[in-house]
């Protein structure tokens, strides 16, 4: 039996051009990641009910493909409208180093297929949420994108204070001993409800969306009418700092040469087209340079929130477009994930 690849190069001239003619531009462009379709026949799991699967070749016969193929697919599922069957998988090798080098972060290894979620421009935590409940290792997640914050947050206060001459004097928020307590315990009820009552109907990233959903209903409902005390504000870009840097613990040459480096690269590219949609905006006389900056910087939206607090900028705009940008992740990605899922592996 030959794979697809196979028998596409061995076809007449015009046979491979009707084929390739023959493909919608969302088919074609898929087409190079559809691992049924280059993988040879040994690669591909038996058919019928087994247990276990032997594949004994030597070296260079895509047994680490192969593998991570067969776990990407009982994760996110074998075709892109598929639901996978697994939520967790054992990764079993001699050592911890050559699962997480080889079967994980290899050439061949899982997150070589499923490189999704590592370049959606959402927060830090939004995206390991996000990515580790779609089947997306978690380590690899979190070091792209603790890279791309670490360098946001460390590079734009240097831009908002030197290029912009804004302030990072204004007070984070009302203390806690100022705001009404049946507020802020509503925030705590709303954060614990929408978090673990987003879990119970399996709502996708239910630690991230559930508290957004629930605070949101309270405060168009006119129950709340704050932002938390300067206190938690405080306290959140403590975590977020420590969540980023614990992020490389443990980190090898390895990661640093394929993750890391792709994580530069990864926030200047985002960079770079935050700085075309701000000169755009300011240009335009949509927004102010403070306000277009943080609105577009490719950080999280916690992160770019506590900036907009302590500059003194336009809160709204900058919150209503990093809001707007992680509703569309959460919303968009997972579709877009399943819809073009063959590509995006």
């Amino acid at each position: 039996m030959k794979s697809g690849a196979d028998w596409l190069v061995s076809a007449p001239a015009q046979v491979q051009t009707d084929f390739l003619d023959g493909l919608s531009e969302g088919a074609l462009c898929a087409l190079p990641f559809l691992f049924e379709f280059w993988a040879h026949p040994h690669q591909l799991p038996p058919d019928g009910d087994w247990r276990s699967w032997v594949i004994l070749g030597g070296r260079g016969a895509g047994k680490t493909r192969a593998g991570a193929e067969w776990v990407r697919a009982q994760v996110e599922g074998a075709a892109p409208r598929e639901r996978g069957r697994a939520r967790r998988v054992a990764l079993v090798g001699e050592t911890l180093d050559q699962v997480r080098e080889v079967m994980i972060d290899g050439d061949s290894g899982i997150m070589a297929c499923t490189p999704w979620y590592a370049s959606m421009p959402g927060g830090l935590q939004d995206m390991i949420v996000f990515g580790k409940e779609a089947g997306g290792d978690p380590r690899a997640l979190s070091l792209i994108h603790a890279t791309r914050v670490l360098i946001v947050i460390t590079v734009a206060p240097i831009v908002l204070t030197q290029l912009f001459g804004a302030e990072l004097s204004n007070p984070a928020g009302a203390p806690a001993r100022d705001l009404p307590l049946h507020e802020m315990a509503l925030m705590v009820v709303a954060a614990l409800v929408g978090w673990k009552g987003g879990e119970r109907i399996g709502l996708f990233g239910a630690a991230i969306v559930g508290p957004l959903i629930m605070t949101m209903a309270l405060s168009l409902g006119g129950l709340i009418h704050t932002r938390p005390p300067a206190e938690a504000i405080i306290a959140a870009q403590f975590f977020i700092g420590m969540g980023v840097g614990v992020g490389y613990s443990g980190i090898t040459l390895a990661e640093i040469r394929r993750i890391v480096l792709a994580g530069v690269a990864f926030v200047l590219i985002l960079a770079a087209l935050a700085a075309l949609f701000t000169e755009a905006v300011v240009l335009l006389g949509l927004a102010g340079p403070v306000d277009g900056f943080l609105a577009f910087a490719p950080g999280g939206q916690a992160e770019m929130t506590v900036l907009a607090i302590v500059t003194g900028a336009d809160l709204g705009y900058v919150v209503v477009h990093h809001l707007t940008r992680l509703v569309l992740v959460i919303t968009c990605a997972p579709l877009a994930a399943r819809l073009i899922g063959i590509a995006a592996r």
